[in-house]
C-alpha cells in the first residue's frame, strides 16, 4: 500500500507575480536611478530629488505595513506600538550618524553638539559602540528584536490578546515616548538627532547618496515582501493562520502558540527597527515623536486601507495613504487628520478587505 502524498506546497509567487516583483525590481534599481541622475531636469520624465526624498520615505512605511500584516493579517494580533520599534532602530542608525559628523559640529567637539551643551564630558555608555558601522547593524536588529521579545515573551505568556494587548502595546510606546523626551538619556531630549553629515565617510546630502539609499530601501522592501510570501506558505505560515482563526483548536491540536505568536512578533519588530534606520539617513533626522501612539496607529490604518492578510495590501496602503498626506499636508493642512480619520472609518465599514480586497472582488465578478 503506497503512503499518501502531502500536497505540495504553492510557489511563492505566480507567473504574473514573478513578472510584477521583475519590474518593480527593475524600476527601483535601474530605471529610477537613470531618471534622476541622467534625465535633465528640463524633462518632463526627470524624477526630482524630492521625489526620491518622498518615495523612499513612503518604502519605509511600507516595511512597517508589510510587518504589521504579519502580526495583525495573518496571526490576529493587533500592536498599537510597532513605531516604538521603527524609532528604536532610527535611533541606532542616529548614534552612528552623530558620531559621523566628528569636530564638524557647531561646537567642534568629538561629542554631539547636544552633550557639549548640556555640559556632558563623555559619551555614555549606551554609545559605545556607535562609531563603528557593524556594531550599528547589529544593533538595528539587536535592540528591536530583544525589546520585542521580552515583551511578548511576557505578554503572550500571560495570554494577553485582542484589545487588551492593543492598549498595552499602546502603553508601552508611550512611556518609552516620554523616556526618549527627557535629556539625561543621551538621546537628544525632544530634538532627538539631526544635522547629519556623513555616512560611511561618504558625504551623505548628495544626489548619488540619496539614490544609493533610495535603491536600498527598495530592494529591502521587495526582499522583505518575497521572504514575507514564502513564509505565509509554509507550514508555520499556517500554524500563524490557524492560530488567527481558533487558537483553542491550535492548542487542542498539540501545537503551543506562545513560541508562534513570539516568533512573528519578533520579526515584525526588527522588520520595523530596519525601516527606521533606513529612514533615518534619507529624512535626516530622529526625535521621539516617531514613538508617539499615533504614528503607530497610522501604522495599522496603513494596513486596513490597502487589505489586512495579503501582504501587497498594506504596502499599496501605505503609498495611497501618505502619498495623500503628502499632497493635503501642503494644499488643505488643516484637514489631513480628519481626511485620515474619515478614511479609516469608511475602510472598517464599507471596505473590511482594503483596496487590495475591493479589486481582486471585481475581478472575480468580470
Amino acid at each position: 500500500m503506497s503512503t499518501p502524498q502531502l500536497p505540495s506546497p504553492p510557489p511563492i509567487l505566480s507567473a504574473s507575480g514573478w513578472t510584477a516583483f521583475l519590474f518593480a525590481f527593475i524600476v527601483i534599481a535601474l530605471i529610477a536611478p537613470i531618471l534622476n541622475t541622467m534625465v535633465p531636469a528640463s524633462s518632463m520624465f526627470h524624477m526630482s530629488d524630492f521625489a526620491v526624498a518622498l518615495i523612499g520615505k513612503i518604502m519605509c512605511y511600507a516595511i512597517c505595513a508589510l510587518a504589521m500584516d504579519l502580526i495583525w493579517g495573518y496571526t490576529g494580533i493587533l500592536s498599537l506600538g510597532h513605531g516604538l520599534f521603527f524609532a528604536l532602530g532610527g535611533y541606532a542608525m542616529g548614534m552612528y550618524l552623530m558620531r559621523q559628523i566628528g569636530r564638524d559640529g557647531n561646537y567642534k567637539s568629538d561629542l554631539p553638539d547636544f552633550m557639549v551643551f548640556l555640559d556632558w564630558k563623555e559619551l555614555p555608555w549606551h554609545w559605545t559602540f556607535s562609531d563603528s558601522f557593524i556594531a550599528t547593524l547589529i544593533l538595528i536588529v539587536l535592540v528591536p528584536g530583544l525589546v520585542s521579545f521580552v515583551f511578548g515573551y511576557f505578554a503572550f505568556r500571560s495570554r494577553i490578546k485582542g484589545v487588551y494587548f492593543s492598549i498595552i502595546t499602546q502603553a508601552m510606546t508611550f512611556a518609552a515616548m516620554l523616556l526618549f523626551f527627557r535629556n539625561e538619556t543621551g538621546f537628544g531630549g525632544n530634538n532627538g538627532f539631526t544635522d547629519f553629515k556623513r555616512i560611511l565617510d561618504l558625504p551623505i546630502a548628495t544626489p548619488s547618496m540619496r539614490m544609493t539609499l533610495f535603491v536600498i530601501t527598495g530592494l529591502t522592501l521587495l526582499g522583505f515582501y518575497l521572504f514575507a510570501k514564502w513564509l505565509i506558505r509554509s507550514k508555520y505560515g499556517r500554524v500563524l493562520l490557524a492560530i488567527r482563526d481558533a487558537e483553542s483548536r491550535v492548542m487542542f491540536s498539540g501545537y503551543s502558540p506562545l513560541p508562534y505568536k513570539l516568533s512573528i512578533w519578533v520579526l515584525s519588530a526588527i522588520m520595523c527597527g530596519v525601516a527606521g534606520a533606513l529612514y533615518v539617513p534619507q529624512v535626516g533626522i530622529i526625535n521621539p515623536s516617531e514613538m508617539s501612539p499615533a504614528q503607530s496607529i497610522e501604522i495599522a490604518i496603513w494596513a486596513a486601507v490597502g487589505g489586512r492578510g495579503t501582504l501587497i495590501g498594506p504596502i499599496v496602503g501605505a503609498f495611497l495613504v501618505n502619498g495623500a498626506k503628502s499632497w493635503l499636508t501642503v494644499t488643505a493642512p488643516e484637514f489631513w487628520l480628519y481626511f485620515l480619520g474619515a478614511l479609516f472609518i469608511a475602510v472598517t465599514l464599507y471596505l473590511p478587505n482594503g483596496v487590495v480586497g475591493l479589486v481582486r472582488k471585481k475581478g472575480d465578478q468580470s
